[in-house]
């Protein structure tokens, strides 16, 4: 079975953010900034992970904190960016 978005996306955060969790202990709605300590430099780590694991281009234009606010949002932003 094919990992979903959200478990992809937890590792990348782990990974990328140097974090001590185990992804699957991140919850999906929990704030990356507030509860898992993403400052403004994590955030353009994570956009560079999205284009890695993805194959999505993240425009400066589309850089708005809200879709980084949490695993559901980037989950969400990944999705419409993948449709189309």
């Amino acid at each position: 079975m094919a990992e979903s978005i959200e478990d992809r996306l937890k590792s990348m955060i782990v990974e990328r953010l140097f974090l001590r969790v185990a992804p699957e202990d991140i919850e999906d709605e929990k704030s990356l900034i507030d509860d898992y300590g993403a400052d403004s430099v994590s955030l353009l780590e994570l956009v560079v992970g999205l284009e890695e694991e993805f194959g999505i281009r993240v425009e400066d234009e589309d850089f708005d904190v809200a879709h980084f606010s949490s695993v559901a949002a980037l989950a969400k932003f990944v999705r419409e960016r993948s449709d189309g």
